[in-house]
């Protein structure tokens, strides 16, 4: 008896309904990205063109070893980037936490909430940042309330600095560290925290032994969301730190737009993508190889 013969029409079904996402990808995103992983080997001429020998000069100047000696401009600022990054994704973490509590707990206006919470995505971030600029500045209410705590010199704003650079990161990364959590709080097992109670466990000792490892998978997912783009970000140190201070996302612009150093922030581009990738692997490799789950 004779087997029947496969449809060939099925064999070319799936590339038909993949091949213009792979091609969409394959042009618009791999290429490029190879492009600049290329150029970060070329050099630079004199006159700002990508041009041979090909050299690792532009890696070695990023982790300090420029033909000068050694210089800790480009590891500062990497370090300082990985500073601000970790430092909005634990200010985020402490937002969020009673936030997504809180959430967790409104029954039917979890929607609402939920849609008040990712609200400010609907507007552009160079918006945003410039609304923080009204906000902070010296006429304004908030900055007269804050004058009177004896924040910040009277009549002046609160802008450029750390304490506005902190607010705009917050604000901004805040909704990627409150989905996730929300996530996680909803799937709580509560009858592990009232056996905890039962055996003579404070509340401290509640939420570490029994709630905080329920939860942390989301607190991870939100970790990474923040604090991978928050490295990374240039408009708000720009806008909001008066560009005071250099930044990796400032350091990329500066190269591609004012030096004509396209190898040398290639190169930057490419460690910061390697970051990125790095911080995915570690979250993978803690969270049992699953992916980032949101609300």
């Amino acid at each position: 008896m004779t087997k029947p013969q496969k449809n060939s029409a099925a064999g070319w079904r799936p590339l038909l309904i993949s091949g213009p996402a792979v091609l969409w990808l394959t042009v618009f995103f791999f290429l490029p990205l190879a492009t600049i992983v290329g150029i970060s080997f070329f050099s630079r001429s004199d006159y700002g063109e990508i041009t041979r020998p090909l050299t690792f000069e532009n890696y070695q100047r990023l982790v300090g070893f420029g033909f000068l000696g050694f210089d800790l401009l480009y590891p500062g600022i990497l370090l300082r980037s990985l500073a601000l990054g970790a430092g909005t994704a634990a200010l985020c973490l402490l937002a969020a936490l009673p936030l997504a509590f809180f959430i967790a707990r409104l029954g039917r206006c979890k929607n609402i909430a939920l849609t008040l919470v990712v609200i400010p995505f609907w507007t552009n971030l160079l918006i945003r940042t410039y609304a923080w600029q009204i906000i902070l500045s010296p006429e304004s209410p908030v900055t007269r309330a804050l004058h009177w705590l004896d924040v910040g010199a009277a009549g002046e704003a609160l802008y450029p600095g750390w304490l506005a650079l902190s607010l705009g990161m917050v604000c901004d990364y805040l909704p990627f560290m409150v989905l996730p959590l929300y996530a996680s709080v909803e799937k709580i097992d509560w009858s592990l925290a009232e056996a905890a109670m039962d055996l003579g466990a404070g509340r401290f000792q509640v939420f570490r032994h029994a709630v905080w490892p329920q939860i942390l998978p989301g607190a991870l997912a939100g970790i990474i969301l923040v604090l991978l783009p928050a490295t990374g970000q240039f408009v708000i140190p720009d806008l909001l730190g008066g560009a005071k201070t250099a930044m990796l996302g400032n350091a990329v612009q500066q190269q591609f737009t004012q030096n004509r150093d396209w190898p040398f922030g290639s190169a930057i581009s490419v460690v910061a993508l390697a970051l990125v990738l790095f911080g995915l692997w570690l979250y993978r490799r803690k969270n049992g190889g699953k992916e980032i789950e949101l609300a």
